[in-house]
């Protein structure tokens, strides 16, 4: 069964006679096509004619082609012009600039301007902390990206990162009012990209790196951390970490297991799986066994990278061998951040009871969600179109709200768990259900209750400039 997404969604134009019946045939032949119809428009009529633009969703950018197709073979039907949706959204990106005050009058140009702008540009060189409130600096995120790990698509450069960039700018204005620019860098050298994000530090409170490689961007950013004086987060690591560990948090209340009980197999050893670890690490699941394309990481592994060295000397404790089917014995929960179809039902089959599975690729998961189904308890992938969406959406807006609000200087790992309870614990626990163990990306109260625990933890641990919590945090509408 295929499953239709807005991601492939098209915009038709059709003109056909005016007559009883055509529209039905017409829809007909699209349900024939496999096309789901949303929409449906009038645009023109005239000459015994009608002008209609029906919205018309597909499974694939060819099955869209093949529902076109199918209507320009139809009987006095004309295809004016067909139109990807998702383009049209991309059509001058997906980004302005817009001043907070207008500027009509010589005073305004005067305050704004020259010569008001002067004074406020000396209290800053006497105050430098006064930047954070007289400047945009208080309320702005760099998003900063080389292109070279680019969703699943891998390295396309710096101008392929844009609309990425952009659209992570568009969800941090939504969901928690934040504002973020897009800074796609023309380089993918590690010193280079390090000394960018320093030069660039002071118009900014915080910077989030985005589809950098590994292991570069681990490196990338715990040296900018150490010397930055805003917060550095590569979501890529960190925001999937959290959302999973919040997803695993919910899932254990509906199967009865603890963290410490549990044995866990990750599949995927770049930024993500290794964040994945050392985040599940922390809370106590020590029974980990991480896969890389080569198989289960271990001590007698040669010629690992430092991520790696890490995973083999903090997992896998009983030394576990061979490809990701050899290790799913007895798991009792995969997560995959890795690639599509690596994972059987046969693997799954070998799951302990009440299996639970995050088959996280996108767009196409380690599993089709319908071949597990039958054999896990619990299934979360990363794609809006399946129950328990696991997206990064439901952290960094908020995180990055309460790191602004207190001005806090990093992100520590006292952060990260409290972001990822108040993401879990969004959910009542009586509401948990197998298809419902993480909250909806659009369910507001998430940003706000990440935004007020890592807020709160940056005080208590000493991380914030501002040490009272803010009232009213500025979230999105």
């Amino acid at each position: 069964m295929s499953h239709h997404s807005p991601g492939y969604s098209l915009s038709i134009r059709l003109r056909y006679p005016d007559a009883p019946g055509f529209l039905g045939k017409l829809t007909s032949r699209i349900g024939e096509a496999d096309g789901l119809i949303g929409a449906i428009d009038v645009v023109d009529s005239r000459d015994g004619k009608i002008t209609r633009d029906i919205t018309v969703s597909a499974s694939t950018v060819e099955h869209g082609q093949q529902i076109a197709e199918s209507l320009r073979q139809m009987p006095d039907l004309e295809v004016v012009h067909v139109s990807d949706r998702v383009f049209l959204m991309h059509l001058g990106g997906k980004l302005e600039i817009a001043p907070r005050f207008p500027i009509k009058t010589r005073d305004d140009l005067s305050m704004a301007y020259t010569p008001g702008v002067a004074r406020v540009c000396e209290a800053i060189h006497q105050d430098p902390e006064s930047a954070f409130t007289l400047t945009i600096k208080r309320n702005m995120v760099a998003v900063i990206s080389d292109g070279s790990a680019i969703l699943g698509l891998g390295n396309l450069g710096p101008k392929a990162a844009m609309p990425v960039m952009e659209g992570k700018a568009v969800l941090f204005k939504e969901f928690a009012g934040v504002d973020a620019f897009p800074i796609c860098l023309d380089t993918q050298d590690t010193e280079a990209i390090i000394a960018t994000c320093r030069y660039l530090a002071p118009t900014f409170g915080g910077i989030n790196l985005e589809d950098i490689s590994a292991p570069r961007c681990v490196e990338i950013e715990e040296r900018l951390e150490a010397e930055l004086e805003i917060p550095v987060f590569h979501d890529d690591q960190h925001g999937t970490a959290i959302v999973v560990l919040a997803a695993l948090t919910n899932a254990l209340k509906i199967v009865q297991k603890k963290m410490e009980e549990l044995k866990v197999v990750i599949n995927g050893a770049g930024a993500a799986g290794v964040a994945i670890a050392k985040l599940m690490h922390a809370v106590g699941a020590t029974n980990l066994v991480v896969c890389d394309s080569t198989g289960a990481i271990n001590q007698k592994r040669a010629e690992l990278n430092p991520l790696k060295v890490w995973l083999a000397e903090n997992t896998n404790p009983s030394q576990e061998s061979g490809k990701l089917a050899d290790v799913m014995q007895d798991a009792d929960v995969f997560v995959g951040v890795s690639a599509k179809n690596v994972l059987t039902v046969e693997d799954v089959q070998l799951m302990a009871r009440d299996a639970i599975v995050f088959a996280l690729a996108n767009p196409d998961p380690e599993i089709r969600p319908e071949l597990a189904a039958p054999h896990v308890k619990i299934m979360a992938t990363g794609r809006s179109d399946f129950p328990n969406q696991i997206n990064n959406v439901l952290c960094f807006p908020g995180l990055f709200r309460g790191l602004l609000d207190v001005r806090a200087r990093e992100v520590n790992l006292e952060m990260k768990l409290a972001a990822a309870r108040a993401i879990a614990e969004t959910i009542p626990e009586n509401d948990l259900l197998p298809d419902y163990i993480i909250p909806s990306v659009f369910d507001r109260r998430v940003a706000l209750a990440v935004a007020e625990a890592v807020s709160r933890t940056a005080i208590e641990t000493g991380s914030a400039r501002k040490t009272q919590m803010p009232g009213v945090p500025n979230t999105g509408s």
